[in-house]
Order: C-alpha cells, then structure tokens, then sequence
C-alpha cells in the first residue's frame, strides 16, 4: 500500500491529470505519453504519470554488501521484463519473429561493444583540459562601468531595476521563487515585475526550495536564464543537492558542452533580529565548490551591474544581497543597463598604512573605521573584493606592496571563512611586502542571536576594525 494512494493522486492537488501504470509494460507506457503529450498540445496542459518498475541491480555495486532483497522477489519482478513481455506481445501478433528479436538484441549489443571499444581507444584525459571544462568563460566584451551620474537608486531598487532592464532586453530571462509575483518578494526586490512581464516569466511556486532550485536548473539546461529568488538566504540549505551536485558539476560532467545559466540570489545576514535561522552568511558554503559564481555587491552601483552580469553569466552564480543594505540610502546608479565583469575588486579608499579587504555590510563599518582611524593619523585602504569567485588577489596583492598590512573581516564566522582564504593567498603570495602577520575580524563561534544587544556584539564593527588595524600597525591604544 502507498500512502496517499501514490505519486500520481498528487495530481489533483494541481488541477491536472495524473495516471499510475505498468511501466514495464511498454506498450502501457506508449500509449499513455501519447495521450499526454497530446493532451499537452492540445492545450489541455500538462500530465503526471506515475509509472511503476523495479530496478535489478542493488543500490551498491559493491559485491561484499549483503543482500537486501529476497531471491523471490527478484524472480518475480524479472518475469515481468518489459522486453520479454514486448517480445511475447509483438510475436503473437506476429509483428516479429525469432529471428528478427534475434537480429535486433544482436544490434544493440553491437552498438553498445562498438560504443565501449571507441572508449577505450580514446586518449587518457589531460588535466589541464578538464580544468577548462568546469566554468564557460567569461566574454571578451560586454562589460562596463559608467560614471555613476547624478540619479540616485537604492540597493534594492537597483538590483530591481537591472533584473526588469534584462528581462526586457533578453526574453530568457525567467524568474521563480516564493511570492515573487503580485506581492513583489517580502522584501520588495520583484515589485513591478509581474506587471511588466507577466506571469509565464515572474512566477509564484509553492514553498518547496528543493523544487524550485531544480526546476530553476533544469530550465537554464533547456536554453532559459531562470532567477531563483531564495526569500531568505537561510533556506538555501534545501537547494544544497540542486545546486552542488547539479548546477555546478553539470558542464564538467558533460564534456563542458551544456551552459547552466542560472542566478540563485536572495538576502542573508545580521542586524535586523531575525534570529539564527533568518540572518545567516553562507558564503563559505559555496567558495569550496568549483563551477559555482559568487557575487557579493557592497553598493547599490555594483549591486545593479553585478546582478546584470549574473544574468548574462552561462555559469551558475550565487548573488548574495544583504538585508541591512536593503534599508540603506541611496547611491548615484546609471539609469542605462551595465554589466560589472567579475573579479575585479573596488577600492573603496585609497590609504598607505594598512589594507582592509570587507565584504558586503562589513564595508561600510570599515570605512567608519578608516576615518576614525584617520585622527590619529593612519592612513586605511578599503578595498570591496565584489565577488567572491572569482576573487581579484591581484588587486589585493598590489594594496598590500604600498601598505604592508592587511586586515580581513567578514561578518559570517571567523573560522572557515573568506577571511582565512584572503589572508592565506596574501601570505603565499605577498609574503615579502607584509610587514605584520595578516588579522581575521569574523563573527564568533555560535548562532546569530535573537536579543539585541547579543546581535550587535556579534556582528563585526567599526571598533574591532580600527583595533586590528591598530594592532597590525603596532600603535598603542
């Protein structure tokens, strides 16, 4: 007995036909996907089948693993062999005989040796050509970063307005994701979207991550450039498998011919008391997974470039937004449509006593630190690394020639986080122009809290910034 009566009752659930079969009966199969599709063509919209076979060979192929099937069972099922059974139905119909089955197993194992010898012959993989299959490559061309005039745009708007200016250029462009659609997001980031483009390209989906993140896959393979908004960045967690072990492992395990553009993007981080499940930064998550984009924009100019760039990048790309930067002002934006390239860092503030690399609303806490620190006469570099993967180390390698000193913060935990990667790279390959070991600023060890106070002593500021600074220098405090 399945509960709930099986897959296909779920059907009903969405207004559409559902249908439990025999898949090993071919002919069943057959028929039933021809009434579907046309159904389907008919404008009768879509069909769920449910179709009910056996697999053979055991979930392992380990051959010392038990048993965990009854020898029984195994029988039972492979007397229902859905090309016996073929083969029985079209003989006593006298569509073939023995010899013209004979003839046609006899070619398929033919090409199935030809298709194993062909292997075989093949050359060993080298390893510098599969490194080129993980990630498209980046354009020549295309990108761009205008003068920021004088129209003022905030954070939120400006990612709102390059997602409508590229849905109005490429009719790709689709977007998926809870209350995407009439409601505008929860937190705005979609309103007028759905006005001005309808709901086959803003669509609303039930809550169910783990759906939308592989529908969203699946929609980039088949030539459409989905936006899956994640409505808090926390939920992320249930697209893990969708975007891990799908997205980004797609193109190197088919050849590197598939493209796989799709934008995973949503709010995360601390400062609005949303608690342990609601104010998360995940990024590390994604650093250590090759064939996967990471975005981060700290400004509401790099927000809008970066989030058109994400939307013509043929890789799978992680658009982090942060909620504290939702509530910012407004910045001077380019009404036209521009496309920052990736791994090209901002310096925020140039200065000549000490780098300090930030990321998102960490940025703004290290200017605040810059200039207090400028009283007592340091001088503070702030550079925005942007995005994540790729990282500009050659922007920061350079900062560091002039300063000899670094500080990293970021406002996910300190341990395993992008500040542990940046202070490694800098000491491998800017060890001769430090002048001090490399400091970590990163949240501690435990849970984003809910009580207040507790959140703003979690969260990195100003005044721990200035105190590594400080410390990197060798200035008394």
């Amino acid at each position: 007995m399945i509960a709930g009566g099986g897959v296909a009752r779920r059907a009903d659930a969405y207004g559409i036909a559902g249908h439990r079969i025999d898949g090993n009966d071919a002919i069943a199969v057959l028929e039933t996907v021809r009434r579907a599709a046309l159904r389907a063509r008919s404008g009768g919209g879509p069909t769920l089948i449910e179709a009910i076979t056996y697999r053979w060979g055991d979930h392992s192929m380990r051959a010392n693993l038990p048993a965990y099937r009854t020898e029984q069972e195994e029988a039972d099922w492979r007397a229902l062999d859905p090309i016996v059974r073929l083969q029985d139905t079209a003989q006593a119909q006298g569509a073939v005989t023995d010899a013209d089955f004979e003839a046609l197993r006899q070619a398929a194992d033919d090409e199935v040796e030809a298709a194993i010898a062909w292997a075989a012959d093949l050359p060993a993989p080298d390893m510098a050509v599969a490194q080129t299959l993980v990630t498209s490559p980046l354009p020549d061309a295309g990108f761009d970063e205008p003068p920021p005039g004088t129209r003022k745009l905030t954070y939120a708007a400006a990612i709102t307005e390059a997602m409508h200016q590229e849905m109005t250029r490429d009719p790709s462009v689709i977007i998926l994701g809870e209350d995407v659609g009439r409601t505008g997001g929860i937190f705005g980031l979609t309103r007028g979207l759905y006005d001005a483009h309808g709901a086959d390209r803003v669509r609303d989906t039930p809550i169910a991550e783990n759906v939308i993140a592989n529908c969203g896959v699946g929609a980039a393979m088949s030539g459409l450039r989905p936006i899956v908004e994640i409505q808090l960045f926390d939920f992320v967690t249930f697209m893990m498998d969708a975007i891990v072990n799908q997205a980004a492992k797609a193109r190197f395990m088919m050849g590197g011919r598939p493209k796989v553009p799709v934008v995973f993007r949503g709010p995360q981080g601390g400062g609005l008391r949303l608690a342990a499940q609601h104010c998360q930064s995940l990024e590390a998550l994604f650093m250590n997974v090759p064939g996967l984009e990471i975005y981060a924009p700290a400004s509401a100019y790099d927000a809008k470039g970066l989030m058109t760039a994400a939307m013509r990048s043929d890789n799978p790309v992680i658009f982090l937004e942060h909620k504290l930067l939702y509530l910012g002002g407004e910045d001077s934006v380019p009404e036209t449509a521009y496309a920052i390239a990736p791994g090209k860092a901002r310096i925020v503030r140039t200065g000549r006593d000490c780098t300090v690399v930030a990321t998102m609303a960490m940025v703004e806490r290290a200017i605040q630190a810059a200039r207090k620190l400028e009283d007592q006469g340091l001088s503070v570099e702030v550079i925005d690394p942007r995005t994540i993967k790729p990282l500009d180390t050659a922007t920061l390698i350079e900062s560091i020639k002039k300063t000899g000193r670094a500080v990293v913060v970021h406002e996910a935990p300190r341990f395993g986080g992008i500040g542990g990667e940046i202070a490694a790279t800098l000491m491998e390959e800017a060890f001769d122009w430090l002048d001090a070991p490399v400091r970590r600023i990163g949240a501690p060890e435990m849970p984003v809290p809910y009580d207040d106070r507790l959140e703003r002593q979690y969260l990195p500021d100003a005044n721990r910034i200035a105190d590594a600074v400080l410390d990197v220098c060798y200035v008394a405090r």
